[in-house]
């Protein structure tokens, strides 16, 4: 019996390594959802802990929050320029959906797909393999804790 169709596409695993060149945090209008967790991990790294984020870096979704942008350039309120180089300002703190990019269910669906994601993306295709369990992990994370690199609280 051929179980090749149990597997998915990439079960031979998927090259990215983050070159943090800041195009997934600019660009077409978005969503980084963000969970009170997450918010209050944020307000403690950028020195508001105890009181949040402000509208400057929170809005509302329907009952959920996403970061703000900028209108004109789309980037998201914690992309800063440095020297030139973009640069996330609260990397160590990044939000889930940041951190699980690029093996979001909308780019696995097939090799077209995840090509497709590696147009606006030149980590896609370069550096270490993730192997088919390192990408599910990734694809399914639901909290910073399913992920094994994120730290504890």
């Amino acid at each position: 019996m051929d179980h090749s169709t149990d597997q998915p596409w990439y079960s031979d695993g998927l090259r990215f390594a983050c070159e943090k060149c800041g195009g997934c945090c600019t660009g077409a209008p978005g969503y980084v959802f963000v969970t009170a967790e997450e918010i209050d991990r944020i307000a403690a790294f950028i020195g508001r802990s105890g009181k949040g984020l402000t509208s400057e870096h929170i809005r509302r979704v329907g009952v959920r929050r996403s970061l703000t942008e900028d209108g004109e350039s789309g980037d998201c309120c914690f992309l800063q320029r440095r020297n030139g180089r973009p640069a996330c300002r609260i990397y160590p703190v990044r939000p889930l959906q940041c951190r699980t990019w690029p093996f979001w269910e909308s780019n696995l669906r097939s090799p077209e797909h995840w090509a497709a994601a590696g147009d606006g993306c030149p980590g896609i295709g370069k550096g270490a393999s993730h192997d088919v369990v390192q990408i599910q992990i990734r694809r399914n994370a639901k909290r910073w804790e399913d992920l094994p690199e994120c730290p504890r609280p």
